[in-house]
C-alpha cells in the first residue's frame, strides 16, 4: 500500500510496543468544492476547515483528495472527483425534511412486507453523524432514531446500534438509548473513537476512548435478557498491527486488529454477564 493509499495514521507506544495498533484518523473533508457545499461542518463557509485547508501543503491537499476517493470497504474500485459531484447535484433540492419524507416512505412500504416474512431490517446510523458537503443528515440523533421507528411501526424497521457513529456526538447518550430503544436494535456494531477539537475525531482502541463500553455493552446484555435474544455483533474496525502492517488492507478492515478488538469485547461481555 503506497503513501496515497494510506489514511494518516500516527503510532503511540506503550509497554509493548510490537502489540501496540497504530491509530486510524479518519479523513472526512474534501478538496474539491462541489457546487452546494457551503454550509454545515466541511461547508466552505467554515473557518474550521477553510483555516486547515490553507495550512496543507499542495502535496498534503493532493494526498487528502486522494484518500476521500477511496472506495467503499471490500472493493477495489475507486470514486471519482466527477463521479462524486454528479452524486452531489442529485441532491440539489433535497433538504433534511425532504430526504425523510422519502425514507419514511419507503419504510412505511416495505417494514410491513419484512415482517409478514421475518425479516429484520437495521438502519445504519449517519457516520458521521453532521453534514457534509451539504448533504443532510437524519439518522445522527436519538430523536432521529426514534422518528424512524415511530414511522413505522413493525418491529421488523429496527436500528443498526453502531456506537463509533452515534459516539462521535457528545449529546448522544448511547447507554440511554439502549434503554429507551434497545427492542428495535437488531445488529450491533461496537466500535470507539477519540473526539477532538473542532468536531474531528479518531477511532481509538475498542475499550479506549470516549464511548464507555463498559455502559454500553451491560445495557445490551439487559436488554438481551429482557428480550431473550442474542444479537449479531461485529468489532467495528480494528487497526492494523503485528503481520497486517505488511499486507495490502482496506483500512480499518485488517484481520488481526479486529480480532484483537472482538476477544476484548467478548471478555467485557463475559465479565458482564458472570458479574
Amino acid at each position: 500500500m503506497d503513501a496515497h493509499q494510506r489514511e494518516l495514521r500516527t503510532s503511540q507506544r506503550r509497554a509493548c510496543p510490537l502489540l501496540r495498533p497504530r491509530r486510524v484518523h479518519r479523513v472526512r473533508s474534501f478538496p474539491a468544492e462541489p457546487p452546494r457545499c457551503e454550509s454545515g461542518l466541511f461547508g466552505r463557509g467554515n473557518p474550521i476547515r477553510r483555516k486547515k485547508l490553507q495550512s496543507l501543503t499542495p502535496q498534503q491537499r493532493e494526498t487528502l483528495f486522494h484518500n476521500a476517493l477511496l472506495g467503499l470497504p471490500g472493493s477495489d474500485d475507486r470514486f471519482t472527483r466527477e463521479g462524486v459531484l454528479r452524486a452531489l447535484a442529485e441532491y440539489d433540492h433535497i433538504d433534511a425534511a425532504k430526504l425523510r419524507e422519502h425514507l419514511f416512505y419507503f419504510l412505511r412500504q416495505v417494514a410491513p412486507v419484512a415482517e409478514a416474512n421475518g425479516i429484520r431490517l437495521a438502519i445504519h446510523p449517519d457516520d458521521p453523524p453532521y453534514p457534509l458537503l451539504g448533504l443532510p443528515r437524519i439518522v445522527s440523533t436519538e430523536a432521529d432514531l426514534a422518528a424512524i421507528l415511530n414511522a413505522s411501526p413493525e418491529t421488523a424497521n429496527g436500528i443498526c446500534f453502531c456506537t463509533g457513529s452515534l459516539g462521535v456526538r457528545p449529546d448522544n447518550d448511547l447507554a440511554g438509548i439502549v434503554a429507551r430503544l434497545g427492542d428495535r436494535i437488531h445488529f450491533i456494531h461496537l466500535r470507539n473513537i477519540r473526539r477532538l477539537a473542532g468536531g474531528d475525531f479518531y477511532e481509538a482502541d475498542h475499550l479506549d476512548g470516549d464511548v464507555d463500553m463498559y455502559a454500553v455493552v451491560r445495557a445490551l446484555t439487559q436488554s438481551m435478557r429482557q428480550r431473550n435474544v442474542s444479537l449479531p455483533m461485529r468489532p467495528d474496525h480494528g487497526h492494523q498491527m503485528l503481520d497486517d502492517l505488511a499486507k495490502q488492507t482496506y483500512p480499518g478492515y485488517s484481520g488481526i486488529g479486529r480480532l484483537k478488538g472482538l476477544a476484548e469485547l467478548r471478555g467485557l461481555e463475559m465479565g458482564i454477564l458472570r458479574s
